[in-house]
């Protein structure tokens, strides 16, 4: 897998590691071992015009995915263009944003970052909050957000986001348990 990182960012991030999430949930997904992306660290206001252009959208935003012609996606082993390897397109990152999330959220539980959810405990808090929960993680769970957005997954309705989401919490598991990372 040929996976491109570029940190622009201006913030000290491990890109061996998001390229290393990203192998592994492409690998997770039946992604041909051939196919290629690029990632992409931004600081938030470059992302903010991202977000404006593209989404139309104000202020910046955690995490953009920007895949490659649909009709080049290449979902796996299950697709019926036969696998033949592909561009799957940028993934663009904002660091800041994900420091100031892992910091608000504490978790990678989409359901801790609704507008109802608690506030996330102090480290050593009730089970289901991750006190050390750091901007690693959060950038490990962005980076496989990502990649399921280019694999053309979405969360715009419910039955999706549930897919999706739980698609997510799977690789994230699953990646958790291999690097050696704790659940925190």
């Amino acid at each position: 897998m040929s996976i491109e990182i570029a940190n622009e960012s201006g913030y000290d991030v491990d890109a061996d590691n998001i390229v290393a999430v990203a192998r592994h949930a492409l690998g997770q997904m039946g992604v041909n071992p051939l196919a290629e992306l690029s990632v992409l660290l931004v600081d938030s206001d470059y992302m903010a015009e991202l977000n404006h252009r593209w989404m139309g959208k104000e202020g910046p935003t955690d995490v953009l995915a920007f895949p490659m012609d649909e009709d080049t996606i290449d979902h796996g082993p299950s697709d019926s263009t036969g696998g033949q390897p592909a561009l799957l397109g940028d993934l663009v990152l904002c660091p800041e944003v994900a420091a100031a999330q892992a910091a608000r959220y504490g978790s990678p539980d989409p359901r801790m970052r609704r507008e109802d959810a608690p506030e996330p405990a102090p480290a050593g808090g009730p089970a289901g909050l991750h006190g050390d929960y750091g901007t690693v993680d959060e950038l490990s769970m962005l980076t496989i957000h990502g990649v399921l957005h280019l694999l053309g997954y979405d969360h715009a309705e419910p039955e999706e986001e549930r897919e999706m989401f739980a698609l997510q919490g799977k690789l994230l598991d699953s990646w958790r348990a291999r690097s050696g990372a704790s659940s925190k």
